[in-house]
């Protein structure tokens, strides 16, 4: 019998080096070696978001489908939506291997990858190609700068123009720790020269084509509570549609087990969650639920998923819990969401935004 990509992520988690074993992955859900799931969302779990219309709230993170090889076929398997990127302008081949480690006794990952991608026309390519035969669910797509380029304005701006009718949203990624200088992007005055720059191209490109693209912004778990009510006031003075809260964390918890928890990178999984949690209820407050947030890091069960709803996320990620449970994990978390909510008596997700917070 053939296995199936949630089988074959798991055995490769185990049995094959971590950027091998991605691949194999990718390759599997490529062939259509990937669970479909039985279970269709009920409404409750519908809710619209930035002019969007989610099926669920449960969506892949960017990071594991790069080049956007195969956003229709990871929505087959029961995702809301996906994220795919993160894209540069030009095709680079990111940070010297080894950069991917499993912690495997803390079910995380570090990463220091660096971005490494085929370009933005690649994307392109792949995503017209699905498009064209009739990909069906939201599709958001993560745009970065290259690693060697000073003026970010332009490499984002390039991006943005030239995948713009090929998302259904748009993030500005300034988070990642593995580019020099990127997270400096995050400083309130660069910050609103990137979004006021972004703004006016995404409007033009808006009255060129007669579609709006709403434009998210990716911070970094890090941030002190004064970065993060600057960029709350950045965010709610320009027409930003929502913030995705986390990347991955340059901390090191004490209660990291794994011996590898000392290699440089990003740090994801459940000791992200802590961090990623208390990003989503801070900014909820600073925010004062004005605006969409979307909920990623360390969750890996609807209970985790529930937890950054009543925090204040209308949405929410996965991808590290993926590597050690499989893409029936979506699937999984969906179903579990409906209980939870049906269980506090919520008639539809979007009651449940902010619960703990009000």
């Amino acid at each position: 019998m053939a296995m199936n990509s949630s089988a074959l992520m798991a055995l490769a988690a185990g049995l094959l080096p971590e950027e091998t074993a991605h691949a194999a992955a990718v390759f599997s859900v490529k062939l259509g070696m990937m669970p479909l799931p039985s279970y269709v969302p009920p409404s409750m779990l519908a809710a619209t978001h930035f002019g969007l219309k989610f099926p669920s709230p449960v969506g892949l993170a960017a990071g594991f489908d790069k080049n956007a090889e195969i956003a229709d076929k990871i929505l087959a398997t029961g995702f809301g939506f996906v994220e795919v990127g993160t894209v540069t302008p030009r095709a680079q081949p990111g940070n010297p291997k080894p950069r991917l480690f499993r912690l495997k006794e803390d079910k995380a990952l570090i990463n220091r990858l660096g971005f490494n991608n085929a370009g933005m026309k690649v994307m392109r390519a792949n995503l017209e190609s699905q498009r064209g035969a009739g990909m069906l669910g939201i599709v958001g797509v993560n745009i970065g700068k290259n690693k060697d380029t000073e003026n970010a304005l332009a490499d984002y701006g390039a991006a943005l123009t030239h995948l713009y009718d090929q998302g259904d949203y748009i993030t500005v990624n300034v988070s990642s720790p593995n580019t020099p200088g990127l997270r400096m992007l995050q400083e309130s005055g660069r910050l609103i020269e990137l979004l006021d720059g972004l703004i006016e191209i995404r409007n033009a490109e808006a009255e060129r084509s007669g579609r709006k693209i709403p434009l998210l912004l990716k911070v970094a778990p890090d941030l002190t509570s004064e970065d993060r009510a600057d960029i709350a006031k950045i965010v709610l003075a320009r027409d930003i549609a929502g913030i995705i809260l986390t990347n991955t964390t340059i901390a090191r918890p004490d209660a990291l087990k794994s011996a590898r928890r000392i290699e440089t990178g990003g740090l994801s999984g459940p000791p992200l969650l802590p961090y990623a949690l208390a990003s989503v209820k801070d900014m909820y407050r600073l925010t004062e639920g004005k605006l969409p947030l979307v909920g990623v890091g360390g969750i890996s069960s609807a209970a985790d998923a529930y937890r950054f709803i009543r925090a204040g996320a209308s949405l929410i990620q996965l991808y590290t819990a993926l590597v050690y449970r499989g893409f029936g994990l979506a699937e999984e978390i969906t179903r579990g969401l409906a209980d939870l909510l049906a269980k506090d008596g919520f008639a539809n997700v979007k009651d449940a935004v902010g619960a703990d917070a009000k």
